[in-house]
């Protein structure tokens, strides 16, 4: 909300200072009359329109400033999400006794590829990738796609292995 009230402040000083400084130079190329000023308000109000561009110009860099900070952020959050979620697998890959076959096909199939894709990637027939994610469900103890999703969703969230519990049982 803060940012969005400072977005809109910084729009309105721009327009009001761009507005004054276009309509003056239109009525005088058009010809158009108006009330003559005395040179001292004239001066003051040329002044306020400029020092009102200065500070929408101040305020849009300290908004790009702040922008770059967030999404440097947010790329850091990224890169810690995905190298958790790396440590994941890898941790319940070892767990389940995956071969390296079996965990190649188990990250397809986590990254939502159908067993004719993967078998496409790996130059191997779907029987053999049908096989292998049948012994990746049986290791890790789920019946299909969506249970071996939800275990590594359920365990992200948790931020603590469940399938690591169940082993100690």
């Amino acid at each position: 909300m803060k940012l969005n009230l400072l977005i809109l402040l910084m729009v309105l000083v721009q327009a009001v200072g761009a507005l004054f400084f276009i309509g003056d130079i239109t009525m005088s190329v058009l010809g158009i009359e108006r009330q003559p000023l005395d040179w001292q308000t004239r001066e003051m109000l040329e002044i306020g329109a400029a020092v009102a561009l200065l500070i929408g110009l101040v305020l849009s860099g300290a908004l790009l400033v702040q922008s770059q900070r967030r999404l440097g952020r947010a790329e850091a959050q990224l890169k810690r999400a995905s190298a958790a979620f790396m440590d994941l697998l890898e941790q319940n890959f070892i767990l389940w006794g995956l071969t390296p076959a079996e965990r190649d096909v188990a990250f397809f199939v986590l990254k939502g590829f159908s067993t004719q894709e993967i078998a496409g990637f790996r130059r191997t027939s779907e029987g053999t990738v049908k096989a292998q994610t049948n012994a990746i469900y049986r290791k890790a103890g789920v019946s299909g796609r969506g249970q071996l999703m939800s275990l590594f969703i359920d365990d992200l969230i948790a931020d603590s292995p469940r399938s690591a519990d169940r082993a100690e049982d």
